[in-house]
Order: structure tokens, then C-alpha cells, then sequence
């Protein structure tokens, strides 16, 4: 052995005690006749003393020593006479006795410190070297912990951990598939999994009714901080259950892991938002609760105004800013250029500073002072609740696109005004989502969520009609899990029928010969006795990066791709000789 204690456990308790370790050299101090340095594993750092009185041998190699030095040490544990009260090991030092270096180290590109003065580009390269810093170290054991109390959760509910295959058929659930070609079959190509969402339906034709996997995807997307080529998924499905029983069931999961991994309790049961409420009132289907701050529909009271943008829009809609009045001309200028970037897409925006007289009375002072007079500011204000110090930003357009931009710029003004703190929680459940989007582009209907969501029964009817209309106003048996404006997992009813399921990728434009081709393996299943089932998945890597106060995901993933999907440590994707091309018949 190498060790017989690791640099984060001793303490006061083994005063006098002889211990091996083993580590990295942190950092090397030298004060007079002594030597300090701080070893460091992944369990803590504990501080060695090479004293004037040590033996030769070991002033000799401490001499010698670097930076990432791999050591092996002994010595005795003495009290410090100046303590380290940051650190677990800070009463303590180890007065070494014997010294051997197990491998040294050229010195790193940049350093391991808590923060580092490595760009992200230069770290992702030297990966091993980063995973060495604490913030990672304390990532990856989060996602370790997390794993361990999914499984413990699902398991003690009866679920079963089933793996499925990652060669698999491609088919379209909205995004690129990764493929792969086969040696064996020329000319033919297995695809990587988004999900594997058919997988375990068909575990639930046979018979297994309480499955998960915590399991890696593959999406050939674009990628953004919470995105990545290849991500883990917490994948679930059961049988027998309607949504309700899928709500409360994995409410249970959310319960579970805030309260063993944050010691948080949340709200039970949780909030419930149909997709329409959240678009009306937030402008986004994940909103952020944790504040207020709500859109309201002023769309009534601009139809009969002289201000032509806001009388021709199908929609109006704004947003009050508590103590946002004080905004500059130039903070106001700037902000109206923000919502016009294409990120936001908005075409403008409409502002009213609210703001107390001397006498008591409410002024509104606006861009639009032109074609609304004091009466009409005061019926916006009274609708959304402004007061003295407030301001109000308006925008119109299109309803849905409106709506977004005004959630965006929710989001934004809540970033400014400090009111989405880290640390803090809001879960909630999305639901009525509807079930299918028209594309005018292309001219046909896109899956909302993936096409083997079940339409909800009420609007069965209109599910079968031929009219665009109806078709459009169909809602899905799905719901999302949203947490503090993230997206953590997605689920729905599925189809089990085979003639709705077959209406459905009629609906969606496939031929009769495309669905023989891709989906024949899945509605020849649904004829033998399929029972009536649903499921979530949730996004792990992000659940992960919430729960550990990061925006980014890639800190949470020990081997991550950057932004443009290369691994820049391994220099991949990469090209492949000609020998191999031939042998795929490329």
C-alpha cells in the first residue's frame, strides 16, 4: 500500500499517529529552515513539514520536488501552531519521516487551484489535469451521488434498471442521428440513440411494467451550455397508469433527491401550469417562479388607439418592473436595442416610467405619450399592478412570438434586479402541450414532442379530422418537469393503439410505404395485447449542473465536447485511412 489514510480525514484525533499518504504536491512553501507542502487526493488536502532536524534523505528529495509531483509519505501527525480553520485537515500537519516519489510532473500549463488561470479551451485539452481541481472533483462525486440515490429510489419502487441497445434503426424524433456504418452489411448503417423510447415501450408489451435506465443519448444538434452530442438521460416508463400516476411517482423521485443530495425540501404537491398558462403569464413553457413579475394581455385595451403597430398587432403584451422607473433615457436605448437582437426577436419596445407627484398623484411618462394619454397609462398600470418607481415595457407582434420575447426579457430583468438567486428552487409541472406544430416552411405537421405521444382522449375526435384548424388545436398526454426555468425531463402518455398510432404518422406526412419501413417493428407490437402506458425522461447531465449552481453542464460530464462537438483532448471527430473506408464500402 501506498497509503493507509487519505489527505482529507486526519485530525486532531490522530495526534502522535504514524500514517502513510499519498497525493499530489498542491503547492511548496519555504519559510526559513522548514518546508511546507500541501498534499492533495480527491478526499482533501493535508499540509506536510519538512523540518531543519528531518532526516537528510528527505530534505534532500523535498528539494527536488514540483508542482503535480505524485508522492508516497510518512510521517506523524503533530498539532499546527497555526491553524487552517478553511480546511477539514487545518488543525494538523504531518512531520515527515520518509519521502518517495512516485512520478514527478513537468509543470502543468496552468494551475489546479480552486480557480484556475486556464482558458476553457486549454483546460478541455489537458482534461486529466483539470479533473484534478476541486470544483470538478466535487461535480463529478455530486453526479456519483445523484446516480446512486436514482437507483436507490427507483428500485425500492419496483422499477427494474434495463439496458437497450445503442446500434439501433434510424428514425426521425427531432433532431440528427449520429450513424454508424456496418462492415458486415455495406452500404447499410446503424444509428445512435436520441432515446430509447421505443426500446422501452416495447418492454412494456412485454410485460414489463416498471422500467429505467440511466443511460447515454446522441443528438448530431447544435449544441449550447446545456447541450452536448452525447448525454445521459434518467429513462423511465410504466405500465397500467395514467398521467396523474406518472406525476405523483416521479414528484416522489424530485422529493428524494433535493432532500438527500441538497437537504431541500420542496412544495408536495408540486405547482401545475398548463402550456397555455405558462405562455400567458410567463412567456415560456419552463418558466422561472421563483419571482413574479407576470405578462399581462393588453391586447383590449390598444385595439381602438391611433398607434397603428399596436392596433394592426394580433397581440400586445407587457411586463411591470418593480423600481425599474429610475432607467435612463440611455439604460432604456440600450435596452430596446437588447430585445431587437435576434436572440430575442422582438421588433421594439414601449416603455412607461411610473412616478409619484408631490401631490400624491400618478404620472406616467412613456415613448408613446403621443396616442396614450394619463387615462389610458393608468388603466396599463391598474391591469398590471405598476406603482411609484415602476416601469413597463409593452411589445406586440405575433401572439406566440411576443410572448417569448416578453419571457426573455422576464428573465433578463430578473437577472438584473438580483431576483433569481442560486441556491433557491422553484419545481413545477408543465402539461397540455399541444400535440403537433405546423411547419409553414415545409408545409406539413412536426411531432411537439416525439410521434408516440398520445393525443389527449377528449380531443380524439379532432385528432382524426382533416381539418388544419382542429388539428392544430389537439393537445398532447405530455408533460414537462421544469426547475428554477430549466427543462429537467419531458414525458407523456403513450400510444398504444395501433390505428391511432398509424393516424398519427399520416398526420405527421409519412407514406404508407415510410411507416412499413421504419415503425413496422412497433405497430406490429401494439397488435399483440400493448397496455396502456407513459413515462419521463430526465435530462441527468442538467439536473446535475442545477443541483451543483451552474448554468453549464459540461463541468458536470468528466469528458465533455466543447461548443462545436470536438473533443479537443482526443482530437475527435477525426478523419480515417483509406483501409478503413474500403472496408465500410465509404
Amino acid at each position: 500500500m501506498y497509503r493507509n489514510h487519505t489527505c482529507g480525514e486526519l485530525n486532531l484525533s490522530h495526534t502522535g499517529l504514524q500514517v502513510q499518504l499519498a497525493g499530489w504536491v498542491q503547492r511548496i512553501r519555504k519559510l526559513g529552515g522548514m518546508t511546507f507542502i500541501d498534499l492533495r487526493d480527491r478526499y482533501g488536502i493535508t499540509q506536510l513539514v519538512v523540518k531543519e532536524d528531518s532526516p537528510a534523505e528527505v530534505k534532500k528529495i523535498a528539494e527536488g520536488l514540483g508542482r503535480e509531483f505524485v508522492l508516497s509519505v510518512h510521517g506523524t501527525v503533530v498539532e499546527r501552531s497555526n491553524k487552517n480553520p478553511k480546511l477539514p485537515t487545518g488543525d494538523i500537519e504531518l512531520e515527515l519521516s520518509a519521502i518517495e516519489v512516485l512520478n514527478a510532473s513537468e509543470v502543468p500549463p496552468f494551475t489546479l487551484e480552486e480557480e484556475s488561470d486556464g482558458g476553457e479551451e486549454l483546460r478541455a485539452r489537458y482534461r486529466y489535469l483539470d479533473l484534478r481541481r476541486s470544483p470538478l472533483q466535487q461535480a463529478v462525486r455530486l453526479r456519483h451521488t445523484m446516480a446512486q440515490e436514482v437507483r436507490h429510489y427507483l428500485s425500492d419502487c419496483g422499477f427494474l434498471e434495463i439496458e437497450t441497445p445503442f446500434l439501433i434503426k434510424s428514425t426521425p424524433e427531432g433532431a440528427r442521428d449520429f450513424v454508424v456504418p456496418s462492415r458486415m452489411h455495406p452500404g447499410q448503417f446503424y444509428a445512435l440513440p436520441q432515446s430509447p423510447q421505443t426500446f422501452k415501450q416495447l418492454l412494456m408489451v412485454g410485460g414489463f411494467d416498471k422500467y429505467f435506465q440511466i443511460v447515454r443519448c446522441f443528438r448530431d444538434e447544435d449544441l449550447r451550455a446545456d447541450r452536448q452530442p452525447e448525454f445521459t438521460q434518467v429513462d423511465c416508463e410504466m405500465s397500467f397508469v395514467t398521467q396523474e400516476d406518472i406525476l405523483v411517482q416521479f414528484e416522489g423521485l424530485a422529493r428524494h433527491l433535493f432532500a438527500t443530495v441538497l437537504n431541500v425540501e420542496i412544495p408536495n404537491p408540486l405547482p401545475r401550469l398548463s402550456y397555455k398558462q405558462a405562455m400567458e403569464q410567463y412567456g415560456s413553457d419552463k418558466p422561472d417562479t421563483r419571482f413574479t413579475m407576470l405578462l399581462h394581455d393588453l391586447t383590449p385595451l390598444t385595439r381602438d388607439t391611433g398607434f397603428a403597430v399596436f392596433r394592426n398587432a394580433e397581440y400586445v403584451g407587457g411586463l411591470c418592473v418593480p423600481g425599474a422607473g429610475s432607467y435612463t433615457r440611455k439604460q432604456l436605448d440600450h435596452l430596446t436595442e437588447w430585445v431587437k437582437r435576434p436572440q430575442v426577436g422582438a421588433a421594439g419596445l414601449v416603455h412607461v416610467r411610473c412616478t409619484k407627484t408631490e401631490d400624491g398623484v400618478m404620472e406616467y411618462k412613456s415613448s408613446v405619450d403621443k396616442f396614450f394619454d394619463q387615462q389610458a397609462l393608468a388603466v396599463w398600470a391598474g391591469l398590471m399592478g405598476a406603482g411609484d418607481g415602476d416601469l413597463m415595457l409593452v411589445m406586440s407582434g405575433s401572439r406566440e412570438k411576443t410572448q417569448e420575447a416578453l419571457g426573455t426579457l422576464r428573465l433578463e430583468m430578473g437577472d438584473r434586479l438580483g431576483l433569481r438567486p442560486s441556491g433557491t428552487y422553484a419545481p413545477l409541472w408543465v402539461y397540455d402541450f399541444p400535440l403537433l406544430e405546423w411547419d409553414e416552411e415545409t408545409q406539413r405537421f412536426y411531432a411537439k414532442h416525439h410521434p408516440f405521444t398520445a393525443p389527449k382522449p377528449e380531443d380524439m375526435e379532432a385528432f382524426f379530422s382533416d381539418d388544419r384548424q382542429a388539428l392544430m388545436g389537439v393537445n398532447a398526454n405530455a408533460y414537462d418537469f421544469v426547475i428554477n426555468g430549466t427543462e429537467v425531463g419531458g414525458g407523456s402518455i403513450r400510444i398504444h393503439n395501433p390505428h391511432i398510432q398509424e393516424r398519427m404518422f399520416r398526420v405527421l406526412g409519412l407514406t404508407e410505404e415510410e411507416v412499413q419501413t421504419k415503425f413496422s417493428f412497433i405497430i406490429n407490437a401494439f397488435r399483440y395485447g400493448a397496455p396502456p402506458h407513459g413515462g419521463i425522461a430526465f435530462g441527468f447531465d442538467r439536473w446535475c449542473a442545477l443541483f451543483g449552481g451552474s448554468d453549464s453542464i459540461r463541468d458536470f460530464i468528466a469528458f465533455p465536447k466543447n461548443n462545436a462537438g470536438r473533443d479537443v483532448m482526443l482530437d475527435a471527430p477525426s478523419g480515417i485511412d483509406a483501409a478503413q473506408k474500403k472496408e465500410l464500402g465509404l
